[in-house]
């Protein structure tokens, strides 16, 4: 696959921009990791607070009851009416997340701070929090959790483990997800990721200023420049699902922004979150 890419600057200034997320009316969702709180941009382009205040929103996805569920030191479902909270085990807090075609959350939890060099290599876990908002461990010794993604048929699970610098891919049956194995290995830090429908899976790219497609076989295909080289996420939206977003972790003066760019292969939408508060 070739392509040219033309990146539009939609904002900049911000902290480190983590969480994109587009819904149905094209409104972009991201989140501001050090500086807190969680952002709608409107297609004209107005921004407004959706989450306020909430540090360390790592992951978001949309919920169908309306709202959004972010990551933090816990996992929480936002809504205009107030907020419940799904799933807070004894974790020191939760990055990424993404959900299966039945609304389910997987999200990966962090058992020390990535911001404090001094804090113990502890390796955390990936979760799945179920419909009736019950969780289970999917597997462990992850050492930095970062994006997830599923293939467009839903039997392979990708997951981004920016220390050890690979993207791991899971076979997935119904409930089980087995022989986790290396996809890619990746030096310049793999973070957020997005899928699209010929199974291509397109990695952000922390330390390497480029959002990275790689085929179903893990080859490297076609790359996003950025111009910055702390790329932290990526995702699909717009009517077609070619819009390509990239948001980035604020390396230059410009602070963290926001790139929309148009992708040659359609993405795969993120399913609706289902999940309840257990009972």
């Amino acid at each position: 696959m070739s392509a040219d890419f033309e990146l539009e600057l939609l904002s900049s200034g911000w902290g480190l921009i983590e969480g994109p997320r587009v819904d149905e009316h094209d409104n972009f969702y991201f989140s501001d990791v050090p500086n807190g709180g969680v952002r709608r941009r409107r297609p004209d382009g107005e921004i407004e607070v959706v989450v306020p205040k909430r540090r360390g929103v790592g992951g978001m996805v949309l919920h169908a009851d309306g709202g959004v569920v972010v990551s933090g030191r816990n996992i929480q479902h936002v809504t205009d009416a107030g907020s419940e909270v799904l799933f807070a085990p004894d974790v020191a807090g939760f990055n990424d997340m993404h959900t299966d075609a039945q609304g389910r959350v997987y999200v990966g939890a962090l058992r020390r701070n990535p911001f404090d060099e001094s804090s113990a290599d502890v390796p955390g876990e990936l979760y799945r929090i179920n419909l009736d908002g019950s969780a289970e461990v999917v597997y462990g010794e992850v050492r930095l959790t970062n994006g997830i993604g599923f293939s467009p048929d839903g039997t392979r699970l990708y997951h981004s483990d920016s220390i050890p610098g690979r993207v791991w891919v899971s076979d997935v049956d119904g409930d089980v997800v087995s022989n986790r194995r290396e996809f890619v290995r990746e030096r310049q830090v793999p973070d957020g990721l997005a899928v699209d429908v010929e199974g291509g899976v397109w990695v952000a790219l922390a330390e390497g200023g480029r959002v990275q497609r790689y085929t179903p076989d893990g080859e490297p295909d076609v790359a996003v420049p950025v111009p910055d080289q702390f790329v932290t996420s990526v995702c699909f939206g717009g009517a077609d699902m070619r819009d390509l977003y990239v948001v980035t972790g604020g390396g230059t003066d410009d602070g963290g922004c926001i790139f929309r760019t148009r992708a040659p292969v359609t993405g795969v939408p993120t399913p609706l979150a289902q999940v309840r508060p257990s009972l």
